[in-house]
């Protein structure tokens, strides 16, 4: 009697289904906005490259489209997503459970490392101004993420003028645009002005008394 052949499965097991590669959006978003962060801090809006940024997220351009829109759309995302980088980690510093002067000390030391430590926060900020801050004008949720931020400096203003250690009438954005302003611009310019004056400002001497000098007259300026 013939033997009846089986019928060939081709290495696979009868009765399973083929698996499935299950995506992961957010992870997915997440590394394209960690690569264009990278690309537009290194090249600027016009030089980067949307090739650059998906060879770099290990993505492709349809991800891009699919996700963000357009290059300019990615822009946005990625400004958007570093200003709420910071804005977290200022609310991490719990500003609220310290005294008035020691929160405003670890408010300018935070700002002052987290530009030290992301210095391509500075260089995207530097672009968009060139853009006249184009981009962030047509964002929805700018405002908002900083909304948390003028409220802690108002609530560290309140509680030091009640304590008799700040004075009174101290706007809280223009004292935090000062605190920003102390740190940005020194690292910003840090080779013209390392030039200029024949000292070389990176050194970490330097930034330590850099930062010394910003405590000083921020606290200074609040003094009763």
């Amino acid at each position: 009697m013939a033997k009846i052949k089986k019928p060939k499965t081709g290495g696979a097991k009868a009765g399973k289904a083929p698996v499935r590669v299950r995506r992961d959006p957010q992870r997915t978003r997440a590394r394209i906005l960690e690569a264009a962060r990278i690309e537009f801090a290194r090249s600027g809006l016009g030089g980067a490259r949307v090739d650059q940024i998906t060879a770099r997220a290990g993505s492709n351009k349809r991800m891009i489209y699919y996700y963000f829109g357009d290059k300019e759309a990615l822009f946005l995302a990625t400004l958007e997503s570093a200003y709420e980088q910071i804005r977290r980690a200022e609310q991490s510093l719990k500003l609220t459970d310290l005294a008035p002067a020691a929160g405003m000390r670890r408010l300018v030391r935070f700002t002052w490392e987290y530009y030290l430590a992301h210095p391509e926060f500075i260089t995207l900020l530097n672009s968009e101004n060139l853009h006249r801050a184009r981009h962030l004008k047509q964002s929805g949720e700018i405002r908002a993420l900083h909304s948390p931020l003028v409220a802690m400096l108002e609530d560290l203003l309140a509680r030091g003028q009640r304590a008799g250690v700040f004075r009174r009438g101290v706007d809280a954005v223009q004292l935090y645009i000062s605190i920003a302003a102390l740190g940005y611009f020194y690292l910003s310019n840090n080779h013209t002005l390392s030039t200029i004056f024949g000292r070389d400002l990176m050194r970490p001497q330097a930034l330590r008394q850099r930062l010394a000098h910003m405590t000083e007259i921020v606290l200074g300026y609040l003094s009763k």
